[in-house]
C-alpha cells in the first residue's frame, strides 16, 4: 500500500507536470501510474472509489426511479381502475415504440463515446455536437410519423387526447440528452436532479388524481417528469459541453446507431410488444393485468441495473485503455452480485405472487398473479442478459453479435404471442416474454464466450 508521503510526491509531480506540459498532461499522468508500484495501487484505490461512488448514486436514482411509483402506484390503480391503466399503458406503449425510432442507438452509443472522449473538452464538444445532429434529424422524422398515426389509426385517434400528450413525450426524450451524463459519470448531478422531480410528481399525484376520470392528468403528469429532466439537462451541459449542428465525420457512429436502434427495436419485439399487441387484440384489461405484473418486476430488476448502468461507461473505458485484467475482475463481480441477490427474490415472488398483486394493486387485479409468476425467473435470466450484453459485448463493440441476439428473440416473442396471447390474454403474453428471453441468453452466451477469449489476461500496462 502506498504511504502518505508517496501520494503527497505523487499529487506534487502531478502539478509540476500539468504546469510545464498541459498539452500531454493525461500521457504523462499514465507514465508515472506506471512507474512505480505504490503509485499503481493508489491510481487503482482512486479509481476503485470512484466507482463505488458511482455505483451509490445509480442505486439512488435507480431506487427513486421505482420507490416513487412504489409509493403512487397502490394509489394510482385503486382510484383509476385496471381499464384505465390499461388504456395508459398501451398509449405509452405505442409512443415508446416512436421513441425507439427517435433515438435508435444514440443512448447506448452516446455513453460510449462520451465516456471515450471526455478527458479531451475540444474531441467531447465534436462528439456530443455529431450525436446531437443525428437525434435531431431522426426526432424530426419520427415526429411526423406519429402525428400521422395519430389522425389515421383508428385505435390510436380514438385515444388521441392521451396521444397529443404522447408527442411532448417523444420531443422530452430527445432533449433528456440522459446518455452524456452518464458518459461523464455525473451521476450524482443525474441523481439529485431526478429525486428533485420525482418528489414534485409523487405530490402532483395525491393533489390531482382524485377520480377515474384524472386518467389524462396523471399521463400528463409521468410526462411531465421527463420534460422537467429535459429542461433541466439542457440548460446544465452548457457547462460541459459547447455544441453546434453538424454531420462532420459521422459516418462511423451512425452505423453503430443504426446497428444498436435497430437492436433496441428487435428487443422491443419481445419486451413490449406484448403490450401493444394485448391492447390491439383484448383490450385495455389484459393490458391492465399484464402492465401490473410488469411494474413489480422491474422494479425489483431495477436494483440490479443501477449497477449494469454505472458499468457500462467504465468498462468502455477499461477497454480502451488496455486494462484487460480490470474489465475481467468487475465482470466477476457483477456476476456475483446477480446470483446472491436475484435467485432468492425469484422464488419468494413466485410464492407470493398473489400477496404481492393485492398489496401493489389492490382488489380486482387477480388477472395479474399468472403472469407475474410466469415472469418472476426472468429477474434472473435478464439480469445475466445485461452483463453479458451491456457490460461485456457492447463495451467490446460486438454490436453485430448483439443485433442477432435481439433477432433471434424477436421472432421468438413475435410468433409466441401471435399464438399465446389471442387464447390466453396477459397469461400467453407472459409466457411469450419468457421463451424469448430464454433464446436471447442462450445465443449471448455463445457470443460471449467466444468473444472473452481474445480479451489478454494482463493490462497492457503490465505487458510493457
Amino acid at each position: 500500500m502506498p504511504t502518505i508521503k508517496t501520494k503527497i510526491a505523487f499529487l506534487r509531480e502531478l502539478l509540476a507536470l500539468k504546469e510545464q506540459n498541459p498539452a500531454n498532461y493525461n500521457e504523462l499522468v499514465t507514465e508515472i501510474f506506471n512507474r512505480t508500484d505504490d503509485q499503481t495501487v493508489s491510481k487503482v484505490e482512486e479509481y476503485l472509489k470512484s466507482l463505488k461512488k458511482n455505483i451509490i448514486y445509480s442505486s439512488i436514482l435507480t431506487a427513486a426511479n421505482y420507490i416513487f411509483p412504489l409509493v403512487t402506484y397502490p394509489y394510482v390503480s385503486r382510484v383509476l381502475g385496471v381499464d384505465n391503466i390499461g388504456v395508459c399503458n398501451f398509449v405509452d406503449s405505442v409512443i415508446n415504440y416512436f421513441i425507439l425510432f427517435s433515438m435508435l442507438g444514440i443512448s447506448t452509443v452516446g455513453i460510449r463515446e462520451i465516456s471515450q472522449a471526455r478527458n479531451d473538452r475540444t474531441r467531447l464538444n465534436k462528439t456530443f455536437s455529431r450525436l446531437f445532429t443525428i437525434n435531431t434529424i431522426s426526432t424530426s422524422i419520427v415526429l411526423i410519423a406519429l402525428l400521422i398515426s395519430t389522425f389515421t389509426v383508428p385505435q390510436l385517434k380514438e385515444n388521441s387526447h392521451l396521444m397529443w400528450i404522447g408527442v411532448l413525450k417523444l420531443v422530452s426524450n430527445y432533449l433528456l440528452i440522459e446518455w452524456l451524463y452518464k458518459g461523464l459519470e455525473e451521476f450524482k448531478y443525474i441523481t439529485s436532479r431526478t429525486v428533485l422531480v420525482k418528489c414534485l410528481y409523487v405530490v402532483a399525484v395525491f393533489l390531482f388524481i382524485k377520480s377515474p376520470e384524472d386518467t389524462t392528468r396523471y399521463y400528463m403528469l409521468l410526462t411531465l417528469m421527463i420534460t422537467g429532466n429535459a429542461l433541466i439537462n439542457i440548460v446544465h451541459s452548457r457547462k460541459y459541453v459547447n455544441y453546434s449542428l453538424t454531420l462532420e465525420k459521422s459516418s462511423p457512429l451512425v452505423k453503430s446507431i443504426i446497428i444498436l436502434g435497430i437492436y433496441a427495436f428487435l428487443t422491443s419485439m419481445y419486451t413490449t410488444f406484448n403490450v401493444v399487441y394485448l391492447g390491439f387484440e383484448c383490450g385495455d384489461t389484459e393490458v391492465g393485468y399484464y402492465a401490473t405484473s410488469t411494474k413489480i418486476y422491474r422494479m425489483i430488476l431495477s436494483i440490479f441495473t443501477a449497477v449494469t448502468g454505472v458499468m457500462m461507461p467504465r468498462l468502455a473505458s477499461l477497454l480502451s485503455e488496455g486494462k484487460f485484467e480490470t474489465f475481467r475482475n468487475l465482470l466477476k463481480k457483477s456476476f456475483r452480485i446477480l446470483f446472491v441477490f436475484f435467485i432468492p427474490t425469484s422464488v419468494l415472488i413466485c410464492i407470493f405472487a398473489p400477496q404481492i398483486i393485492h398489496i401493489i394493486a389492490g382488489a380486482g387485479y387477480e388477472g395479474a398473479i399468472m403472469p407475474l409468476r410466469i415472469i418472476s425467473p426472468l429477474l434472473l435470466i435478464i439480469g445475466l442478459e445485461q452483463i453479458i450484453i451491456i457490460q461485456g459485448l457492447m463495451p467490446m463493440k460486438k454490436d453485430k453479435e448483439v443485433l442477432i441476439n435481439s433477432a433471434a428473440g424477436a421472432v421468438t416473442g413475435i410468433l409466441a404471442n401471435l399464438i399465446l396471447v389471442p387464447e390466453y390474454g396477459a397469461t400467453g403474453a407472459a409466457i411469450s416474454w419468457f421463451a424469448a428471453e430464454c433464446v436471447v441468453l442462450t445465443s449471448s452466451c455463445i457470443f460471449f464466450i467466444k468473444a472473452m477469449k481474445t480479451i489478454p489476461h494482463t493490462d497492457n500496462s503490465q505487458n510493457s
